[in-house]
């Protein structure tokens, strides 16, 4: 399968998502790194992002809750290209209620290849990268052969 290149410009389209036990971790990380993320345009799930507008001082394009559908919203997004970058500080050891859109968040990720920090580390690794600031090119398996693929539906 060939690849196809997505380019990202200088300034991310970044989401941001915290599990509730994280919140104070997502928030604590922004105002770190203020300065580097408002150079950035920020996505966020609900409360998240009404929590992130009075950190940091800025506007954020808003989702529903994760639990109302806002994880699967930022899933649309990053498939259809509006979204490049996660950072979600997820809960390992908290049950959420819904996981199944979890998953399938982090899937779509992988799935379009972007990056993403579910931790401190990482997203400390993320933000402080010489490619944070710069024009990068990512690559995905052209998806249209994918798509044009014969179906067997077998005998009926």
């Amino acid at each position: 399968m060939q690849d196809v290149k997505i380019a990202m410009t200088e300034r991310k389209k970044i989401a941001l998502v915290a599990h509730d036990h994280k919140k104070n971790d997502l928030l604590n990380w922004v105002s770190l790194h203020r300065e580097e993320i408002i150079k950035h345009q920020i996505f966020a799930t609900g409360t998240t992002g009404k929590l992130l507008e009075e950190t940091l001082g800025i506007a954020i394009e808003c989702f529903q809750s994760g639990p109302l559908g806002g994880d699967q919203q930022i899933g649309a997004k990053i498939v259809t290209g509006e979204i490049d970058f996660l950072i979600f500080f997820w809960d390992p050891l908290e049950p959420q209620s819904h996981d199944p859109d979890v998953k399938a968040l982090l899937r779509m990720a992988v799935v379009w290849n972007i990056p993403v920090a579910n931790n401190l580390a990482s997203a400390d690794f993320l933000i402080s990268s010489p490619l944070m600031n710069q024009e990068y090119d990512r690559y995905i398996p052209d998806y249209n052969t994918y798509r044009a693929r014969k179906i067997d539906l077998g005998q009926h």
